[in-house]
């Protein structure tokens, strides 16, 4: 079945579209979500809408060369009208983007409106612009999205010193004298390319998706922004080619939301399962935590009986160590216990309750400054 796909030229250019648009996203979106920016995507594609409608005015048809540069105009005009917002006058960026989203969304909704009402059979296809049609890629737009991919990569790989310093600390690098209002500019400047790439594929409405969801998941895995940016782009890739994929097995499924399903899935995985940042893992770590202070409590209750009997090997009964620590102690605890060698079972007749005594070990460890801080 995969091979039959495979061999398919409409799936395999939807394929390479989707890997290529899933790449580029997942690269520059990186830098979006450390700059905690992930908005600012949602706003530039819901503003490319107006300037896709304006290039098909423009151009009289469905160029995909004029829509692209339209949407590429109307999304960096919401940049800089975001950015005179913030500027001039008290709101803060939040409000500022939240203005420029629906601002240009309800305008561009408006002139698709009119187009679809005197543009005649030309113009039916601009809904899907909307969420995208993976169907229409061409094996042309691979050319673009290929340079599109290829310019943004030899930008950061030109600026990335730049760029790292202004997306962890942008007061440090205004101190250090770099243009950080330009290079901000730049890295908005590409996500606004980012997006147009991906309007025919996934469209205005879920770009946001695709741009941020593989950061968010490659941010689970990593502290080292370079690691962060090469596993956003791959899961991006991985994400974009899976959706076509499932895509071409059913017919009548969108490829767009699917690529972004298989985007977000991914973002639930790296949450639960990213080790030390893993919802899991912490668990696991609380859980670990938990037992060692039970056992440090349980290790000086015992060297204190021991020391209030003048008796180094005095045997502790359950039932004293509940009532010196207030709570019936979990057997799992003293396992653990017994497992590291501080603690042994011992037998004390004619009871016949569990007794346990310190080893030497087990004193020296509960002389310790962890035992103190566990009790």
């Amino acid at each position: 079945m995969l091979a039959e796909l495979i061999s398919s030229q409409l799936v395999r250019t939807v394929v390479l579209g989707a890997a290529l648009l899933g790449a580029i996203a997942g690269m520059l979106g990186a830098f979006a979500v450390l700059r905690r920016q992930s908005l600012l995507g949602d706003a530039l594609a819901h503003a490319a809408l107006p300037g896709v409608c304006l290039g098909f005015l423009i151009a009289g048809a469905r160029d995909l060369g004029s829509i692209m540069a339209g949407a590429f105009f109307t999304g960096a005009l919401a940049a800089l009208a975001m950015m005179a917002i913030t500027r001039t006058t008290r709101l803060k960026t939040d409000a500022a983007l939240g203005i420029v989203l629906s601002v240009f969304f309800a305008v561009g909704v408006v002139l698709l409106t009119y187009l679809q009402g005197v543009g005649g059979a030309a113009s039916a296809g601009l809904a899907s612009f909307l969420f995208g049609q993976a169907a229409a890629i061409l094996a042309s737009d691979l050319w673009i999205m290929g340079g599109v991919g290829l310019a943004a990569l030899a930008l950061v790989l030109a600026l990335w010193k730049e760029f790292k310093l202004v997306s962890f600390d942008a007061d440090f690098a205004r101190a250090q004298g770099l243009p950080v209002t330009a290079l901000e500019a730049t890295l908005t400047v590409m996500v606004a390319l980012a997006i147009v790439v991906g309007l025919q594929l996934v469209g205005v409405v879920l770009m946001v998706a695709l741009l941020i969801a593989p950061a968010a998941a490659a941010r689970q895995w990593t502290d080292r922004l370079g690691v962060m940016v090469a596993l956003s782009a791959a899961i991006g890739a991985l994400s974009g080619a899976g959706g076509a994929l499932v895509s071409a097995t059913t017919r009548g499924l969108a490829t767009g939301p699917v690529v972004v399903l298989i985007a977000t899935a991914a973002v639930l995985v790296s949450l639960m399962l990213a080790p030390g940042r893993g919802l899991i893992w912490q668990a696991l770590a609380a859980r670990r935590a938990r037992a060692r202070i039970t056992e440090a409590r349980i290790l000086r209750a015992m060297q204190e009986l021991a020391q209030a009997h003048g008796d180094a090997r005095y045997p502790s009964e359950q039932g004293m160590l509940a009532a010196s620590l207030g709570q019936p102690p979990d057997p799992r605890n003293f396992a653990a216990l017994e497992r590291r060698g501080l603690i042994r079972a011992v037998p004390h007749p004619p009871e016949t309750t569990r007794h346990w005594e310190l080893t030497t070990q087990g004193h020296d460890a509960a002389a310790a400054p962890d035992a103190e801080r566990g009790r």
